[in-house]
C-alpha cells in the first residue's frame, strides 16, 4: 500500500517525531525529515521552519527517482544512500523499505561519519515503526470495511442517498 502513512495514529506519529528529534540531536544535524516516496512530508524534527518543506520533499523525491534510473542503467537495483555536499550545508538521504525517504541536513559542526552512524541506528527503529504502520493500516482497513454490506455498495453505484 503506497499511502500507508495516512494510517498514522497519534501514538505512531509521536514515535516517529521522537526518533527524528533523537537523530537530529545525536548527529548534531540541523534538520531531519521523513518523506514518502512521492515527496510528501510524513514528519520532521523540531525547528525546521526555515525550510520550504514542500519544495524540499518534491526535489528530494525527484532526486531519488533520477538516481534510481541511473542505478538501473548500471544494472543496480537502486542506490539506497545519497549524499550531496554543499559549501555550507550537506544532505544525507536514505531510502527506507523502498517506500520512505529519510533526509538529514547538516553542516560543518558535525561529520558525515557521525551522521551515517546515527542514521544507521535510527533506520532500525524507523523500520520497526513502519511495520506498525503496516499493521495499523490493515487493521484500519478491515475496521472500515466491516460495516459495509452489499446494500451499501449497490446504493453507492446507483447514486442512492
Amino acid at each position: 500500500m503506497d499511502n500507508i502513512y495516512l494510517y498514522l495514529t497519534d501514538e505512531i506519529k509521536n514515535e516517529i517525531d521522537e526518533e527524528l528529534n533523537k537523530l537530529k540531536e545525536e548527529s548534531n544535524s540541523k534538520a531531519v525529515f521523513l518523506l514518502d516516496k512521492n515527496g510528501q512530508i510524513v514528519s520532521s524534527s523540531k525547528n525546521t521552519d526555515q525550510y520550504d518543506k514542500d519544495s524540499l520533499g518534491a526535489l528530494v523525491a525527484g532526486n531519488v527517482a533520477a538516481t534510481g534510473g541511473l542505478a538501473k542503467l548500471l544494472g543496480q537495483q537502486e542506490f539506497s544512500i545519497l549524499f550531496h555536499e554543499g559549501e555550507n550545508e550537506h544532505i544525507h538521504i536514505n531510502l527506507i523499505n523502498k517506500k520512505f525517504i529519510l533526509v538529514v541536513i547538516f553542516d560543518e559542526s558535525t561529520s558525515l561519519g557521525l551522521v551515517r552512524l546515527r542514521v544507521k541506528k535510527a533506520m532500525n527503529v524507523l523500520m520497526n515503526i513502519i511495520n506498525k504502520i503496516k499493521e495499523n493500516s490493515s487493521n484500519n482497513l478491515e475496521e472500515i470495511l466491516k460495516d459495509i454490506n452489499e446494500e451499501d455498495i449497490e446504493k453507492l453505484f446507483k447514486g442512492d442517498q
